[in-house]
């Protein structure tokens, strides 16, 4: 067939590349209904950003209440709309429906979730609730955020039986999270989920499976909950705990995750002097201020598992920063030695594999099986390195001899790779680009710095397939640049 391109010669023995898809269950219908032209225009949006969602505007209750679409859906409605449509026939018309409001209302935007209820009891009906404005949370600059939220709030709820990995954001005020949450899912792409939580109870649910603290169960509180799901939290300091919607709340949940979670990254996001006590255990994001979310980037990186493995000493002194399970075999080779320094570097990593950060950035970087294997054992001195050292082999000589396949196409390197993406129908490129499968078959083979950059791609047809092209044979150049004067 004119336009293939000639794969590689067959490996003697190949392994097949199972892609790690965070969100099983994907919403594929949209549907707007508001008053609100802002709100019915960011359908452009959202169908340009996500091109596999198909969107629609509805301009009567009637229409909306009646409409059943055939796979999950996220229905998007301003105040006015949520308040005359039937939820309850949406909800029995669609099997995963999300039900979300868009918010302009200025005292929801900033009220803990009784609050807005008791005064405007619509709000109840929703599953999500955002805020929007013209500015900061304009509809346009949040829709896909949104929309994102809504799946994975679906999937965390009604499809989680494997593993996931979950951003919990807590925090009281919609129009913090509107803000935020573009960002949050700029950094982390398709590797992890968001939960939203806006209560301690809501918190403590999700995380240890009850409603109060002196319920949680010391021997049994990790199989009732999402606790080990979670990556990272990033928590306000004042939420509601029971009836008291002033309440320091956030001091108590993070009291809870160090006690019982201490491998969770903990950012907290608040500008009080509340916030200060925590600057020596958590990162301190204040709240509004830009200047912050750049460093939360890199935190967020190299402490949840997405970026590279930071190991540091008892002192906090940076010692190794790896990005690939190549670098990670050659830090093992030091940690073997019989010297004072291997046997300290032994304890430091006996620390890391007892928090499971091995799995975990191991898992993030799209290998889920050795990920797996490795999370239940507790191995120690020799033996660990003895046994990361043999895991991690195992991977290196299967890097080389796992293929891409793309419409029985097998794609063993980055120029077979951009060729491909040159040639081939777009449409059967689509589903790689939106599922985070290019970037975690190129995460798997080392190109990390690739993989980062393909991971926030947004867009359909031949524009997408000629802008992958371009970026991978970019960084081929990169990667000969720095090959050559290495």
């Amino acid at each position: 067939m004119q336009g293939r391109v000639k794969a590689t010669k067959k490996s003697p023995q190949e392994f097949p590349f199972l892609p790690r898809i965070i969100n099983p269950e994907k919403i594929k219908h949209a549907v707007f209904f508001s008053a609100d032209e802002h709100v019915r225009n960011a359908k452009k949006v959202l169908e340009e950003k996500m091109p596999w969602i198909t969107a629609a505007v509805f301009y009567d209750p009637l229409s909306v209440s009646n409409y059943r679409p055939d796979h999950a859906s996220a229905f998007i409605f301003d105040d006015t709309a949520l308040n005359i449509v039937d939820t309850q026939k949406i909800r029995q018309n669609t099997k995963d429906a999300v039900l979300v409001l868009l918010s302009s209302n200025e005292f929801i935007q900033c009220s803990p979730p009784s609050v807005a209820q008791e005064k405007h009891p619509y709000t109840c009906k929703a599953d999500l609730v955002f805020a929007y404005d013209n500015t900061d949370c304009a509809p346009s600059h949040i829709i896909a955020s949104v929309v994102r939220a809504a799946e994975d709030l679906l999937n965390i709820t009604k499809y989680s039986k494997a593993r996931r990995f979950i951003f919990l954001v807590v925090d009281d005020e919609p129009r913090w999270f509107s803000q935020f949450l573009p960002v949050l899912y700029n950094i982390i792409g398709q590797r992890a989920d968001v939960m939203i939580a806006r209560t301690l109870e809501e918190s403590l649910e999700f995380v240890f499976g009850v409603k109060h603290e002196s319920e949680i169960d010391d021997e049994a509180y990790r199989s009732h909950s999402h606790g080990d799901d979670v990556i990272c939290l990033i928590s306000d300091i004042f939420f509601p705990k029971g009836n008291d919607l002033n309440s320091t709340a956030g001091k108590d949940l993070i009291r809870l995750i160090r006690k019982y979670y201490p491998r969770i990254p903990i950012v907290v996001a608040s500008k009080t002097k509340e916030a200060d006590v925590f600057r020596d255990i958590a990162f301190v994001l204040p709240k509004g201020d830009p200047g912050s979310l750049k460093t939360l980037k890199k935190h967020i990186q190299d402490y949840s598992g997405i970026g590279e493995f930071i190991i540091l000493s008892r002192q906090g002194k940076e010692l190794f920063r790896i990005k690939s399970i190549t670098e990670m075999m050659e830090v093992l080779g030091q940690a073997e030695k019989d010297t004072k320094e291997a046997r300290e570097l032994r304890e430091i990593l006996e620390n890391y594999g007892d928090k499971d950060n091995f799995s975990t950035w191991l898992y993030m970087h799209s290998f889920r099986e050795l990920a797996d294997e490795l999370m239940p054992k507790r191995i120690y001195g020799h033996n660990l390195i003895k046994a990361l050292k043999q895991y991690l082999g195992r991977e290196i000589f299967r890097m080389e001899r796992t293929p891409l396949d793309i419409d029985g196409i097998k794609i063993f390197n980055l120029r077979e790779l951009a060729n491909l993406l040159k040639t081939i129908d777009p449409a059967k490129i689509q589903d790689y680009s939106d599922n985070d499968i290019f970037s975690s078959w190129l995460d798997r083979k080392g190109y990390t710095d690739l993989a980062d950059e393909l991971r926030p791609m947004h867009g359909s047809g031949p524009k997408l397939a000629m802008t992958l092209a371009g970026i991978i044979e970019k960084w081929m150049r990169k990667y000969r640049t720095s090959e050559q004067s290495g």
